[in-house]
């Protein structure tokens, strides 16, 4: 994927899949650690958010919502029309509340504050996922110039590294998700252009082109109506750039340039919530919510793919349902949300290894993370799993922080290693 970040250094994590969109850092990261080992410093973040951070030189952005303690308005939750029915013993969405929704940067040699900026204080339409939700899902994208937070229904915000306020953009939109699970679809940069998704149940979905200088949208694309929290993919095909969105009912290729809709393809289950992922002219699409379904399809054709032989290979099994795969070397890696990690050859389809138990039950919503052969799995219980990335599986270290869980997803940068916990920011050295 070559993208506005083809020229970051090893010291920069601009966005929530790393430089390359991969999963990868650029450089080493730590081996061992442990509450009393090699934590350079730790920073308190207030409020609740699962956005993942991002690094550009010295400095670390996230961000965060904080309730404000003011009573919610009486008038009833927006109906989500469309909606699927809850199923039985499905855990209920947390009521909505007046919200600061806050964009915060540290510095990333102390840790240390160093602004922090309300984009918008309001009382959200929609609840979000007890345990796995909240109004500050959408990780932050940078590009060495602008911090641009992205907050869903609530609208974009673009702030210089300094956090001087840049321009921001409300679409008017309120999102109704799935048993009102909450949002989460990330901002992706290229060049000038900003790319983001509206994807919701029963109403107005679109995909959505901003200049990233001023705010202006430059092209809208309709799309089919379904919950879905994955977001675009930008990669090349015969030089030219396409957005893909991966989702339920179709993955859908649209040109960068004009929005223009240039192959699909169906076949993924439900609640679609991984990344899309290109090499080697093939991009990999995942699904894991029930009927489990990973496509990897041949890049370079137009048209209803669907059925074709553009379909190089499928897997059906030991899916994942959140995390996000990392590919490198030709390799595929996947990691399901209750433990079981797989590795297949990302060519054929091969799999060196499948749903490889880890010491212990684990549960994984953090998409997990590479850097020099190492392959970093961030679990809610506060473990970090490291594996030899590689043809065999081997566990390299296990290292525990106390008292946390990490849904965010680590970030990886100039050799070391990033973590959100619950309310804490850890830099490990």
């Amino acid at each position: 994927m070559l993208t506005a970040f083809a020229a970051t250094g090893s010291t920069d994590w601009p966005q929530w899949r790393g430089p390359n969109y991969d999963g990868m850092a650029v450089g080493d990261a730590p081996l061992k650690w442990s509450d009393t080992e090699h934590v350079a410093w730790k920073a308190t973040v207030p409020g609740r958010g699962f956005s993942s951070p991002v690094i550009w030189e010295n400095r670390i952005f996230l961000t965060t919502a904080v309730p404000t303690g003011a009573p919610a308005s009486a008038a009833p939750p927006a109906e989500n029309a469309g909606a699927r029915p809850a199923p039985p013993g499905a855990p209920r969405s947390a009521p909505p509340s007046e919200h600061k929704l806050m964009v915060m940067a540290f510095d990333r040699k102390t840790g240390k504050p160093l602004w922090e900026r309300t984009a918008k204080t309001a009382v959200p339409h929609e609840g979000y996922h007890p345990m796995y939700g909240s109004f500050a899902s959408n990780s932050p994208v940078t590009d060495g110039k602008h911090v641009i937070a992205f907050f869903g229904s609530r609208g974009v915000y673009c702030y210089t590294l300094d956090g001087k306020p840049v321009w921001e953009k409300d679409f008017g939109v309120q999102l109704k998700m799935r048993l009102s699970f909450g949002e989460g679809s990330w901002p992706t940069l290229d060049g000038n252009k900003l790319v983001l998704l509206f994807d919701q149940e029963g109403g107005d979905s679109f995909l959505v082109t901003l200049d990233k200088n001023t705010g202006k949208e430059l092209w809208r694309a309709q799309r089919p109506n379904d919950s879905n929290w994955s977001g675009p993919y930008i990669t090349t095909v015969n030089g030219k750039k396409q957005v893909v969105v991966s989702a339920t009912k179709k993955v859908v290729a649209y040109d960068l340039e004009t929005g223009k809709s240039i192959w699909e393809v169906g076949g993924l289950g439900i609640n679609t919530i991984p990344s899309p992922i290109a090499a080697d002219g093939l991009i990999f699409v995942m699904s894991g919510y029930r009927n489990q379904k990973l496509l990897a399809v041949k890049l370079g054709r137009d048209g209803d793919l669907t059925g074709t032989d553009a379909i190089v290979w499928t897997a059906d099994r030991g899916l994942a349902y959140t995390p996000s795969p990392v590919l490198h070397d030709g390799k595929l890696y996947i990691l399901t949300d209750n433990g079981q990690l797989s590795c297949f050859d990302a060519k054929t389809g091969k799999a060196y290894y499948q749903q490889q138990r880890l010491p212990k039950p684990y549960n994984f919503k953090a998409s997990p993370v590479g850097a020099n052969g190492k392959l970093y799995l961030a679990a809610e219980d506060g473990d970090v799993i490291v594996v030899k990335m590689g043809e065999t599986f081997e566990i390299l270290a296990t290292n525990t922080l106390k008292d946390q869980s990490f849904i965010s997803s680590p970030a990886v940068a100039g050799g070391e290693l990033f973590l959100r916990g619950q309310n804490t920011l850890f830099c490990i050295r």
